[in-house]
């Protein structure tokens, strides 16, 4: 008989994680593995990368999953090598190739990556891959790709902020090319890396992708799982965030304790604040988050609100000794 599982004694964790995800795991897996080391009761993500991408991934735990969302609208950095003279059916390395073309490294030279980066920044539109989790008549298009149907897919808006390509050389020491780019939500990174293979006559797909920014947060300020299951379990709490990480454009607003008990139930408080379509509020006195809102003609109205429960265990969790 298999010996029973010890079964793992849960606990309020609220604050982010910044992982940088390992090669191979999907955002949930990561997210599950590091909410068992943290034996957190509540927790997700902020926008999924692929398995076969790495790199910056913040994991919100507790009252923090009540602003994820707005790390998925934050603009991300990724720096990408793509193959050239191959397209696949999948746009990247996992995929069959479809077409090899030569490709004329001569002719690769600064002038010309640069004249084609020029191409895709700013305002652009990709049409989504097959090989993706977007839906179609509820169903999503992988599902058709992988049953070999192909449907269309309408063109959409997406904006790149800055973008560098460089000529390399792939793992395989064949010729590639580096892609560094920051860019909106809903860019599919390998679809431009083969978009910029067709405007170079050779076509492309991409082998090794890896973010290292989102929303202001770098590679520099992330841990692996490695490192945090290798920590003393005490220790692992350290490396959380304070939620209000998540909040970085906020406007900040202090309430008195009247204030900020009526702000708690919902209610709009009035006062002499500018206009603002986002505020971080905090209650005065212990300084805590109370939630988001906006101002607008004077009112301070709640959006999204942490519960007294939430708060006083944050309060409690920056008081208790490392």
């Amino acid at each position: 008989m298999n010996a029973p599982r010890t079964r793992v004694q849960r606990r309020p964790v609220h604050g982010v994680l910044l992982l940088d995800k390992p090669l191979g795991l999907s955002s949930n897996d990561a997210l599950q593995k590091a909410k068992w080391l943290l034996r957190a009761e509540k927790a997700g993500h902020t926008g999924t990368l692929d398995p076969l991408a790495t790199g910056v991934l913040p994991l919100c735990f507790g009252a923090a999953t009540k602003f994820s969302a707005l790390q998925l609208e934050a603009p991300k950095t990724y720096v990408a090598v793509a193959r050239l003279g191959q397209t696949t059916t999948t746009a990247d390395a996992e995929g069959d190739i479809v077409q090899e073309r030569p490709v004329d490294a001569v002719q690769l030279t600064p002038e010309r990556l640069a004249a084609v980066a020029a191409q895709f920044t700013g305002a652009i539109q990709q049409v989504p891959p097959m090989h993706s989790a977007l839906k179609k008549d509820g169903k999503a298009l992988y599902e058709y790709a992988r049953a070999g149907e192909t449907v269309a897919r309408a063109a959409r808006d997406i904006f790149i902020h800055a973008l560098k390509i460089t000529k390399t050389e792939d793992s395989e020491a064949l010729p590639a090319i580096e892609i560094e780019v920051t860019c909106s939500k809903g860019t599919y990174i390998r679809t431009l890396a083969e978009d910029i293979g067709q405007a170079l006559g050779c076509g492309a797909h991409l082998r090794s992708l890896r973010r290292t920014e989102t929303g202001g947060i770098g590679l520099q300020r992330c841990i692996t799982l490695a490192a945090l299951e290798a920590l003393p379990e005490q220790e692992r709490l350290q490396h959380l965030q304070p939620v209000d990480l998540l909040l970085q454009g906020h406007t900040p607003i202090t309430l008195g304790a009247q204030d900020a008990a009526r702000f708690l139930t919902g209610l709009r408080r009035r006062g002499t604040w500018p206009d603002a379509p986002a505020v971080a509020v905090y209650g005065q006195s212990p300084r805590a988050l109370l939630g988001v809102g906006h101002v607008h003609a004077g009112e301070l109205i709640p959006d999204r609100l942490l519960s007294p429960l939430e708060i006083q265990q944050i309060l409690e969790g920056m008081s208790r000794p490392s």
